[in-house]
């Protein structure tokens, strides 16, 4: 039985990151500005590494460039594979008796602890990129990376030697297919399941990925006692082969961090992380527009305005269908961060709207601007217009019903009281100051 203790102290490790081939450098960009780390490009195009503290790992998970994430137990540059399948079948055995696997399963342990949701993986829409992700050795032929279609697309798949996805000495399982939740060894006797996935590139090996994947998952079975299960696996040992570099890692990641926004998917669809490196080498700087005038379903944009929040995003798409998808990912985006306590609440109103009023006065042109604002708290923002001292006058209220909310539409109209420093600086016109009377050519600007 293997049972985890996590360690109080933060411990340095490595994770490994599978970014958007061609923009491994961006990725490290980011990993150093935002985490202060110094990612290496592999030699493996497509995946980046870099040392964190484990108090950093949450972090990580919000980092825009990344794909998927897994821990790394221990990389070899220059493994010396045997000249038969036979003795690399013993190798991967010793190989799986002497790895550092501790510290690898304490962060994967805690990683489950942070993750915000758990459960089944969410694979909607496959492209034809994530369909070639996963082998599975049940069958000897290519299976989608959707769990759900694997068993049924078995027999009808095309062979290729690039992933492997083994779970050894598998068996039928009726079951709904999807990965189950990890378990918590401090307080579960059961053994952990766990699935190997082999990644691999050379022409100079005498496996296949099948082969790599079968062999190596035995001995790690064999070595920790975990029960193998292809598709309900709580550990995901990755196992990725390039030429003679060898890199065995846990997976961190339940399904790719590129799908975080978007959930109504086109033909087109661009990934986040994709999205996020092209407006990343364009370095958006406060106040700049930037326009996709082609947008699709708006990952471009919507990634822009979450990231850069001082610049200004224009998007646009003469296929009306894209534009629905567009504005529908905007829907779940406003919604996720309503969700996340952003909408704001009745207390903070109480500071808010007086701010919102005073410098709306400041930017609209005294005598002719106007404002309409809709709210539902009428109480805190009658008394925040009263408090205004005269630089708002209300013309009406419009009584409306919003999603079953009772609100209002208050339409206001800016008095010829000059906008001063604080509401005690507030003078009529005939008595204003040089200065005040600067400050109010430059509000007159502002409509």
């Amino acid at each position: 039985m293997w049972v985890l203790i996590m360690q109080d102290t933060d411990q340095t490790v490595t994770i490994g990151a599978t970014v958007p081939t061609g923009f491994e450098l961006t990725a490290a960009e980011e990993v150093q500005e935002k985490l202060g780390a110094t990612a290496r490009v592999s030699k493996n195009r497509g995946r980046i590494y870099f040392d964190i503290t484990t108090d950093k790992l949450i972090e990580v998970h919000h980092l825009k460039s990344l794909d998927n994430l897994f821990v790394v137990v221990k990389e070899y540059e220059d493994y010396q594979f045997k000249a038969t399948k036979e003795e690399v079948l013993l190798d991967w055995q010793e190989l799986a008796t002497k790895l550092p696997w501790t510290n690898a399963l304490e962060v994967w342990k805690l990683n489950n602890s942070i993750r915000k949701k758990k459960g089944r993986r969410k694979r909607p829409n496959p492209t034809k990129s994530d369909q070639c992700e996963n082998v599975s050795a049940k069958c000897p032929d290519t299976v989608p990376s959707d769990p759900e279609e694997l068993l049924e697309n078995c027999e009808t798949l095309e062979v290729t030697e690039n992933q492997a996805d083994v779970s050894p000495n598998l068996e039928n399982d009726s079951e709904e297919d999807k990965p189950s939740e990890p378990q918590d060894q401090d307080s579960e006797l059961m053994p952990l399941k766990f699935r190997v996935t082999c990644s691999r590139a050379g022409d100079k090996h005498c496996f296949t990925s099948n082969d790599a994947a079968r062999d190596f998952g035995g001995a790690v079975q064999e070595f920790f006692q975990w029960k193998a299960d292809m598709t309900k696996f709580d550990v995901e040992v990755l196992l990725n082969i390039h030429n003679n570099e060898v890199v065995v890692g846990i997976a961190l990641t339940v399904e790719s961090l590129h799908r975080r926004n978007i959930t109504h998917f086109g033909p087109t669809t661009l990934r986040s992380t994709l999205a996020y490196g092209m407006l990343r080498l364009c370095k958006p700087q406060v106040s700049d527009v930037i326009v996709d005038p082609m947008c699709g379903t708006g990952a471009i944009p919507l990634e822009g305005a979450m990231e850069w929040q001082n610049s200004f995003f224009i998007a646009g798409d003469n296929n009306g269908t894209a534009v629905s998808r567009s504005v529908n990912n905007i829907k779940h985006i406003l919604k996720k961060t309503q969700d996340g306590g952003r909408v704001g609440s009745r207390k903070k109103n109480w500071e808010l709207y007086p701010l919102c009023l005073r410098e709306m006065a400041r930017v609209c042109k005294p005598g002719t601007g106007k404002a309409a604002l809709l709210t539902q708290d009428k109480k805190c923002f009658t008394k925040a217009l009263l408090q205004m001292g005269g630089l708002w006058k209300k013309l009406h209220t419009v009584w409306v019903n919003v999603g079953g909310l009772h609100a209002g539409v208050f339409v206001l109209k800016r008095t010829n009281v000059i906008f001063g420093i604080s509401s005690g600086d507030k003078t009529e016109p005939h008595t204003a100051t040089e200065a005040q009377k600067e400050n109010l050519g430059d509000a007159s600007l502002s409509v």
